[in-house]
């Protein structure tokens, strides 16, 4: 089987290249060049150059055929003016996810596809299995990494079963110390290389400073909400339906100037996200502040203090029915159906017990236990076991 990997100059896709070697493939080498500008990134990260040059040394190692393809044009328009674009509105994307979606497995996997292959490759800690269901149809399930600590199924929620039909996860069985060893024992020069950080493509960046390139630094204020708000002291209503239920718990409270205290000044709105505390400048409090809202109209950020705070927490979020995505196609909720999953809305969080529903005009997750900073933009998905089923962009 002829098996394009996207070689990264990191170490995992590095021995996805060696395993699949090993298993008897013909093995093809492509390296996406995505980002040209070094500008943003941090001093001590590697820019691609470094990376394409590993990569080089890798294929040159396990004497497999190794090529550069420039999408730097490509993942501008899709990843990075998206980024902007979202940030601009004020909702914090994942570029992660989207880089999978839109650059991995879409552009290239047809890049590599023109190229022959059969498959695709690429180094994240995930599997993928297939059964066949009563007709006779192949159904693909995107599975879960088995190291618990490197799980990446998270950024690959919003594939679908075309590409999870070409796709391969080999170091997905692997931990990642086990990972590390195999480049050793063959001595691969990306054994013992960091991982990366950041933006995927990009590396480490200072975000603000990677905004500002496109979106314009604008003084405003820093109102604090405080606990005993009235607006934390109305009565729950009295709901006629789970719908009605579920878009309260979901809502989101349009905190105004006047429920608060102006008590700082910040350079855009636009450059912070939900649940952050770091880079606000805020003194004089026992706690640390975190951001429970953005006004992008009027440019004010709306901060509470301590992680308590009960602005920072909600029982549901809601997902606008063309944002929802079902990997398991065939286990789509019919509207007033409902399911339990465990779901999470961050990479590394913790899986959460919850129940989603579908309604004619929206879905919703609701959750057994609070959850912290729910953001605008940010993608949940939700597992039944460790096979991820779907996942939505939150409202």
């Amino acid at each position: 089987m002829k098996v394009v990997v996207g070689l990264s100059g990191g170490v995992d896709s590095s021995v996805t290249a060696y395993l699949l070697q090993q298993q008897g493939h013909e093995v093809v080498a492509l390296f996406m060049r995505n980002w040209n500008d070094a500008s943003v990134t941090l001093e001590d990260e590697c820019p691609w150059i470094e990376d394409s040059n590993d990569a080089l040394m890798v294929a040159q190692k396990l004497g497999i055929p190794f090529q550069v393809i420039d999408m730097s044009d490509l993942y501008k328009e899709r990843i990075v003016d998206y980024m902007f674009d979202e940030y601009q509105k004020g909702r914090t994307p994942n570029p992660d996810v989207l880089c999978n979606r839109e650059v991995k497995f879409d552009v290239f996997m047809k890049t590599a596809m023109s190229l022959g292959a059969d498959k695709v490759a690429t180094g994240h800690y995930a599997r993928v299995n297939s059964t066949t269901d009563e007709n006779g149809k192949e159904i693909f399930h995107l599975l879960a990494g088995k190291d618990n600590n490197k799980d990446q199924s998270y950024f690959l929620c919003q594939l679908n079963q075309d590409q999870l039909s070409k796709a391969l996860f080999p170091i997905g069985e692997l931990t990642k110390p086990q990972v590390r060893e195999i480049a050793k024992e063959i001595g691969l020069v990306t054994a013992d290389k960091k991982d990366s950080q950041g933006l995927c493509f990009i590396g480490k960046v200072s975000l603000p400073q990677f905004l500002q390139q496109q979106l314009v630094p604008k003084e405003g204020e820093i109102v604090e909400i405080f606990e005993n708000s009235p607006l934390f002291q109305e009565k729950t209503p009295e709901f006629t339906s789970k719908e009605e239920e579920l878009e309260f718990l979901s809502r989101k409270i349009n905190y105004q100037k006047s429920d608060g205290k102006v008590i700082g000044k910040h350079q855009g709105a636009q450059f912070f996200t939900i649940g952050q505390s770091r880079g606000l400048g805020i003194g004089g409090h026992k706690e640390s502040c975190f951001i429970i809202s953005r006004d992008m109209e009027n440019n004010i950020i709306f901060v509470g203090e301590s992680q308590r705070f009960p602005g920072l927490h909600k029982k549901a979020l809601k997902v606008n029915n063309e944002e929802v995505h079902w990997v398991r196609e065939d286990l789509k909720l019919k509207n007033g159906k409902s399911m339990r999953v465990k779901a999470r809305f961050r990479y590394r969080q913790e899986l959460q017990d919850a129940t989603i529903f579908q309604f004619e005009n929206a879905f919703y997750m609701e959750f057994d236990n609070l959850q912290s900073a729910i953001a605008e933009g940010q993608f949940a998905a939700w597992y039944m076991d460790d096979e991820l089923l779907g996942s939505g962009v939150i409202a």
